[in-house]
C-alpha cells in the first residue's frame, strides 16, 4: 500500500488527518514562472485541513485565493511580469541586487502583516530571502520549494565562482555582499550571503529529475525531486483544437522575455505556410500584433494563453525552455524546439536537447527555414516520441503534488517530536 492509501485509510477511518492542522506560510515574488508551480501544492495542503497563508504581492493575489490560500499582501519593488525585459538590466549584479533590495523592504511589511500570527512551517520560492529570514526569526521549519534547478556537489567550483569572479572584484560587486551580509547579520544570520541563498538546509524541487544537470551530484538529503506539479488549470482559460487540423505547434516565450516581433514574423512564415497545420503564437504584451505583418487564419495570435490546456492537444512546443515551460512540455510528452532567451533557459534548452526530446535554436537562428526543418523533423520521429514517452512515466513516479504535501507533512511532524 502507498503512502498516499495509508493516509486515506487512516483518514477515513478516523476522520481526521495523520497530521495534525498547522499553519503553514508561503512566500513567493509576483512571478508566474515563481507563483504557479507551488499552487497544487498549497492546493493539496489546503485541502488536508491546513491553514496556509500566501505572502505575495496584490497582482497575484487572486491566483493563490484561487488555490485556496489567505493571501498576505506586501508591496514588491522589483519589475512586474508585465514590465520591459529591458528593466531587468543586462548584467549579472543587475539581475541580482534588485532581489536583495525587495528583501530588504519587504522584511518589515512581512513581519508586521505575520505579527500574532507566526506560523507552525514557512514553505519559500528560491527568490524570496525575507522568508529564510523570518523563518530564522520565528524558530520555525523551512522548507525551498525551488521551481527550477538547484545545486549539486561541485556547483559553486563549476559555476558560482567562474560566474563571480569579475563582479567580485568592482566596487558595486564588494558593495553588494556587504549590504548583504550586514542585513543577515542584523537578523541574527552569519551565514554568507551565497550558501544563503543557494544551500537551502531543506528542498522540494518542482521540476522533474531529468531536468537537473548533474543530477547524480545532487544531495538527496536536501533535495528532493517531486517532478511536476500539475492540476486543474481550468481558472486559466480553455482552448479545443481547431477540427481538421493535422499538426498543432504552440509558441510562447513565457511572461517575461517576449519582446521578439523579428522572432514572431519567423514563426509566421515558418508555420502559417505549412498545410493542415495550426499555430498558436502567443506574442506577451509588448508586441503590437501589427507589427507582425499580414498573418494567415491557420496563425491564432494571442497576447496570452492557457499554456497547459494547448499543450495536452499540440504536436509541437516552441518555447524559451523556462523551467514551467521545460517541465509541462515533458509532463504532456510534446516535442520541443528551444529558443532560450535568458539566465537558465540556456541550460535547460542543452538538457531538453540532449534527452533527445528538442533541437536547440539561439533566437538569431531561428529563421522560418530553420524552424520548420527542426519542426518536421521532431514530430515525426518515433525515438523522439519514445523518449517522451519514456521521461513522462519517470515524471509521474516521483511522485508530484501528492509526495510535496507528504514530504511537508514529515517536516512538520519531525518539528513537533
Amino acid at each position: 500500500m502507498t503512502r498516499r492509501e495509508l493516509h486515506d485509510t487512516f483518514r477515513l477511518a478516523y476522520g481526521r488527518r495523520m497530521t495534525s492542522p498547522a499553519h503553514i506560510a508561503m512566500f513567493s515574488i509576483a512571478a508566474h514562472g515563481h507563483v504557479n508551480p507551488s499552487l497544487e501544492v498549497i492546493r493539496e495542503l489546503v485541502a488536508r485541513g491546513h491553514r496556509v497563508t500566501y505572502a505575495i504581492p496584490p497582482l497575484l493575489a487572486d491566483n493563490v485565493a484561487e488555490a485556496g490560500a489567505e493571501p498576505k499582501l506586501w508591496n514588491s519593488t522589483l519589475p512586474g511580469p508585465d514590465a520591459d525585459p529591458e528593466a531587468w538590466g543586462s548584467t549579472l549584479l543587475d539581475n541580482v541586487e534588485p532581489f536583495l533590495d525587495d528583501a530588504i523592504q519587504a522584511l518589515p511589511q512581512l513581519a508586521e502583516a505575520y505579527a500574532g500570527d507566526e506560523p507552525d512551517l514557512v514553505l519559500h520560492d528560491i527568490a524570496s530571502y525575507t522568508a529564510r529570514v523570518l523563518g530564522h526569526r520565528w524558530d520555525v521549519p523551512v522548507v525551498s520549494l525551488s521551481p527550477c534547478m538547484v545545486a549539486w556537489e561541485g556547483y559553486e567550483q563549476e559555476v558560482a565562482e567562474p560566474m563571480w569572479e569579475e563582479p567580485r572584484k568592482t566596487e558595486r560587486g564588494r558593495a553588494y555582499y556587504a549590504r548583504f551580509r550586514a542585513w543577515l547579520e542584523e537578523n541574527g544570520i552569519t551565514t554568507h550571503p551565497d550558501p544563503f541563498v543557494g544551500r537551502p538546509e531543506r528542498s522540494l524541487v518542482l521540476i522533474p529529475r531529468a531536468l537537473q544537470p548533474n543530477a547524480e551530484r545532487v544531495d538527496e538529503k536536501t533535495y528532493t525531486f517531486v517532478g511536476a506539479c500539475q492540476g486543474d488549470r481550468t481558472a486559466e482559460g480553455e482552448w479545443t483544437r481547431p477540427e481538421g487540423a493535422e499538426k498543432v505547434v504552440l509558441v510562447s516565450l513565457g511572461s517575461a522575455f517576449t519582446k521578439q516581433p523579428g522572432f514572431y514574423r519567423e514563426c509566421v512564415k515558418a508555420f502559417g505556410e505549412l498545410p493542415g497545420w495550426h499555430t498558436v503564437l502567443q506574442i506577451g504584451r509588448h508586441v503590437d500584433p501589427a507589427e507582425l505583418g499580414e498573418v494567415p487564419d491557420n496563425v491564432e495570435v494571442r497576447s496570452w494563453v492557457p499554456q497547459l490546456a494547448i499543450l495536452q492537444q499540440a504536436d509541437l512546443f516552441v518555447t524559451h525552455a523556462g523551467a514551467g515551460g521545460s517541465q509541462e512540455g515533458l509532463a504532456t510528452a510534446t516535442p520541443m524546439i528551444a529558443v532560450p532567451q535568458a539566465v537558465d533557459q540556456f541550460g535547460n534548452a542543452g538538457m531538453l536537447q540532449g534527452l533527445g526530446v528538442a533541437r536547440q535554436l539561439a533566437t538569431d537562428e531561428a529563421t522560418a527555414e530553420a524552424l520548420r526543418t527542426a519542426a518536421l523533423a521532431l514530430v515525426d520521429d518515433p525515438e523522439v516520441a519514445r523518449r517522451l514517452a519514456e521521461i513522462q512515466r519517470q515524471t509521474v513516479h516521483e511522485g508530484g503534488t501528492r509526495r510535496a504535501a507528504d514530504l511537508i507533512e514529515e517536516r512538520l511532524a519531525a518539528a513537533r517530536a
